[in-house]
């Protein structure tokens, strides 16, 4: 059965940082490139980031590049988030998510994924 978890929400202040995860089982991340997607609360689902499996290109939405890094670790079937100098902007569902498809013009396409993990919250707040 194919699963993604992500892990690491939580409530951070402005100007924090946040490590999130997302393990994968039933499949291995290593001939999938895997993303990042965020929902705040009444707004449509958005790309944040993803990572190519084979060259480990990455790709970014412009309100998260310089601030985020998504980085996979394939001998634990992982793939992280790190985010810093959070605002409360970024407050939002985190969703990771793997394609086999690579295009930097269209990773954030919700279409072009086929997992889905269920979500962690992180709350940017004072």
């Amino acid at each position: 059965q194919v699963q993604l978890v992500e892990s690491g929400g939580g409530l951070v202040r402005p100007g924090g940082s946040r490590r999130l995860s997302c393990v994968a089982s039933g499949f291995t991340i290593n001939t999938y490139n895997m993303g990042w997607f965020r929902q705040a609360p009444g707004k449509e689902r958005t790309f944040v980031a993803a990572i190519r499996w084979s060259t480990d290109s990455t790709v970014y939405d412009d309100s998260v590049k310089g601030r985020f890094t998504i980085s996979r670790d394939n001998a634990k079937n992982t793939v992280n988030l790190q985010m810093n100098v959070l605002e409360p902007e970024d407050t939002a569902v985190y969703f990771c998510a793997a394609t086999t498809w690579w295009d930097i013009t269209s990773m954030h396409r919700i279409s072009h994924y086929v997992f889905w993990g269920q979500g962690t919250q992180v709350t940017v707040s004072s």
